[in-house]
């Protein structure tokens, strides 16, 4: 797995070097997979932006997580475009206490009903049901970044491991290769939990909870691939029914593929 070691961030890694179905792989320093970006040294920047050529940050947390967080070390760099695409239902500022956790308790009950056999399998089905106009946005960063592109969330495990794993299949990726880069998440879970705590944003989830909790499972993410064909007729066929043309398409695959 090629990780990229850092200061600020440690579960950065990129999607180079990935087996495709047809016996290519994916480029190197075209995609990139972080948790939260905060805590980035100018050292981390230099390797980021002049090493490997990064010129767009494609930031899936909510409106309210970027707030509570501020501005990041990459946001100053000038020829870094930064988009935001909040794959998750947005709460609103209104939604505090009592309120916001019927609505979460809500959406928890929404998420197993999707998926019984695995809550967050239905979870992340839900990026597609309720969110489709960002996930097809963050694909669409991705597709037309000039140079490489970096996908993070929080941890950099479900928002960004859902969004990639898009990405990967528009690229016709092997989907045991697409798993088991999610599953790499695992070998940082601890420094991951780490890094979060110390965040007033983050700390209460990751402490409330055990590691084990954490932790990416391998049936997740097949189910949710095995899902995409199951329910929708596959990835082109969702992405065209968002409006996601089959130009963009092409392009999202040319951008991380060999020729």
């Amino acid at each position: 797995m090629p990780w990229i070691d850092l200061e600020g961030a440690v579960n950065v890694r990129d999607l180079g070097g990935l087996p495709t179905a047809d016996g290519g792989s994916t480029v190197p320093n075209r995609l990139l997979r972080s948790e939260n970006l905060q805590e980035l040294s100018p050292a981390d920047i230099a390797k980021l932006v002049e090493d490997i050529g990064v010129t767009t940050v494609v930031d899936l947390r909510t409106t309210g997580e970027r707030e509570i967080e501020g501005p990041a070390p990459l946001d100053a760099v000038p020829g870094v475009r930064h988009v935001h695409h909040p794959v998750l239902l947005e709460l609103g500022s209104a939604a505090r206490g009592s309120v916001a956790e019927a609505l979460l308790v809500t959406k928890m009950e929404d998420d197993r009903a999707r998926y019984p056999d695995d809550i967050t399998c239905g979870h992340y089905l839900g990026y597609l049901e309720e969110r489709p106009e960002e996930v097809t946005g963050a694909l669409r960063s991705i597709a037309t970044a000039e140079g490489a592109a970096i996908v993070h969330c929080a941890a950099g495990k479900d928002r960004t491991g859902v969004v990639v794993a898009l990405a990967l299949t528009a690229a016709d990726v092997r989907p045991e290769a697409i798993v088991a880069d999610y599953m790499a998440t695992a070998d940082r879970i601890d420094a991951i939990i780490e890094r979060l705590s110390r965040s007033k944003t983050y700390a209460e989830d990751v402490t409330s909870r055990p590691v084990r909790a954490h932790l990416p499972r391998p049936e997740t993410m097949r189910a949710f691939l095995e899902q995409l064909d199951v329910r929708f007729g596959g990835l082109p066929r969702w992405l065209a029914a968002h409006g996601f043309a089959d130009d963009e398409l092409s392009r999202l695959r040319a951008k991380l593929r060999q020729d």
